[in-house]
């Protein structure tokens, strides 16, 4: 599942990809949030260790979130010759700033954060997606809220303006804009995704780890709109795991 390359406007970017969030110590991970700031955000070299491991085991790209501990391992990742394809995505706040960083990193694909997605103020969203083309670079959106603000965007004016889309999916609904994820709820959402006609990139699929692997590669097997998957990583014994059954699955 989710192997090899997959081809969006001309570029070839891996199916599989690395994430940032236990990086950037993130607040789904609740109590766990506060271990993560301190093994990982405050040890980049621990960053390191499981992009290289990460690395060992197939995966070829980093869903970057560019805080600077992140970006400190990345380059020293480079330094020892690990080259991974980099699909940003941008900060609230530090749109530009982290446009240009990413594209100083060569980033193939760059990403617009569910904040600002999910916001639907459009001309904002549009003047970004824009600006993100324009270096070259293929332009997405990230949403927290897959049913709210997919039926939003098939009515709004950014609809041709990116090719991928990063969605919260997972066989519980966590995290998602949805009380139940029944079958009633898991057709719907697949319809809005064929309606949507991007390259989806699903994300949260272990539920912040509330789900086994195993448990949350089977439910994704029903998923047939899945394109891409960003897992977030937060040891090397971890990334062992997850990524040795997302093989062979």
């Amino acid at each position: 599942m989710f192997n090899g390359y997959i081809d969006v406007d001309g570029k070839q970017l891996p199916r599989t990809l690395l994430g940032s969030s236990p990086f950037i110590a993130a607040a789904q991970f609740g109590h766990r949030a506060r271990l993560y700031q301190l093994d990982l955000y405050s040890q980049p070299e621990n960053i390191l260790k499981v992009i290289k491991k990460s690395h060992r085991m197939g995966v070829e790209g980093l869903q970057l979130i560019p805080y600077p501990p992140v970006v400190e391992a990345l380059n020293m990742a480079r330094e020892e010759g690990i080259q991974m394809n980099i699909l940003g995505t941008v900060r609230p706040g530090e749109e530009e700033a982290d446009i240009e960083l990413l594209s100083s990193l060569e980033a193939d694909a760059m990403l617009l954060p569910a904040a600002i997605t999910d916001s639907c103020s459009w001309d904002i969203i549009a003047g970004h997606l824009v600006r993100i083309k324009d270096e070259g670079i293929v332009p997405g959106l990230a949403t927290h809220q897959p049913f709210r603000t997919t039926r939003k965007l098939l009515e709004s004016p950014v609809l041709d303006l990116f090719s991928l889309y990063m969605v919260p999916v997972n066989k519980l609904g966590y995290l998602m804009d949805t009380e139940v994820f029944m079958e009633k709820e898991r057709g719907e959402l697949a319809d809005l995704m064929e309606k949507i006609d991007k390259n989806i990139i699903v994300k949260k699929t272990l539920a912040a780890g509330i789900l086994t692997p195993q448990d949350a590669f089977q439910f994704l097997k029903t998923v047939d709109f899945a394109d891409m998957i960003t897992l977030g990583i937060a040891y090397e014994n971890e990334a062992e795991e997850t990524f040795s059954l997302l093989n062979r699955s």
